[in-house]
């Protein structure tokens, strides 16, 4: 599999070989950073636009896409640490963090752990403002559960990018039909305890709590038709109420609901997104 970009790879600490997106120029960096089991390839339309004011870095997360494989114990924690560890071997400056979904809670996780890593962040439908109980963790894991027995690997991806859509996307079957070709490059049984991995982290090292402790200006952008976030068998409000109190947590933060856009709001809606972002980072220069 190739990206529509030249991809380049870095040696971080701890045996972890990163693959990336380097495109652009400009006097800020965004640093783009994917959702659970997915790739860098789902900033492309974003990159496309934004690459010609900024620098636009996209990268695989440990494990994910065309970065190493290696026997990583994966977390939110762990993820935010290789983040570090990247700006700092780029040696990035005015960094901007931009995560979707489970990157949007590894973007957090990062600001938390090392807040003076980048100076502001833009959240695409993010995961880390929904909290669950001790029950309703148990129910998310036999809910998992149930699935192992019902569905195999490929079936449960392909359902999970349908539905990240509110409309049909002609890339759509493209990306399902590259993410399934990575799932193959996994030894057996590797991809699914680094998905069981991921999601027990952002169950278990939530963030709600943390939010206030993130000083930096921060944009959240969902979609109104978000059909993963919130989890709607758990949580049964709208994405807007979820989004508004999430945003409460934040300093710094203001919300911008996109209609008729689902999960993948940075796709469906790119030409939105890309506008807010822009219009975002440009204030941090003015």
């Amino acid at each position: 599999m190739t990206y529509p970009y030249i991809t380049k790879s870095v040696d971080l600490p701890g045996h972890c070989n990163i693959s990336y997106i380097d495109e652009g120029s400009g006097p800020r960096t965004l640093l783009f950073v994917h959702g659970l089991a997915n790739y860098a390839y789902v900033w492309c339309k974003n990159i496309d636009f934004l690459k010609k004011n900024f620098r636009c870095i996209a990268i695989d997360l440990p494990g994910n896409g065309l970065s190493d494989r290696y026997n990583h114990k994966y977390s939110m924690a762990f993820f935010a640490e290789k983040i570090n560890n990247f700006i700092e071997e780029l040696q990035l400056k005015n960094v901007t963090l931009v995560g979707h979904s489970m990157g949007g809670q590894v973007c957090l996780t990062t600001l938390i752990n090392h807040p003076k890593c980048a100076d502001s962040l833009v959240l695409c439908a993010p995961a880390g403002f929904e909290r669950f109980s001790v029950l309703e963790k148990t129910m998310y894991y036999h809910t998992l559960t149930m699935l192992d027995f019902i569905s195999n690997d490929e079936h449960s991806l392909r359902k999970t990018i349908e539905r990240s859509f509110f409309h049909t996307q002609p890339q759509m079957e493209n990306m399902i039909n590259e993410l399934t070709g990575l799932m193959k490059t996994y030894k057996p049984n590797q991809y699914r305890k680094m998905i069981e991995a991921c999601i027990k982290s952002m169950l278990e090292d939530a963030v709600y709590d943390q939010l206030s402790q993130i000083k930096q200006p921060t944009i959240v952008i969902f979609g109104t038709q978000d059909a993963l976030i919130p989890n709607k068998l758990i949580h049964p409000m709208s994405v807007e109420q979820l989004a508004k109190e999430g945003v409460k947590q934040l300093p710094y933060a203001f919300l911008q609901m996109i209609p008729d856009a689902g999960h993948f709001v940075q796709w469906e809606a790119a030409d939105a997104v890309n506008n807010s972002i822009y219009k975002f980072v440009n204030s941090l220069m003015a």
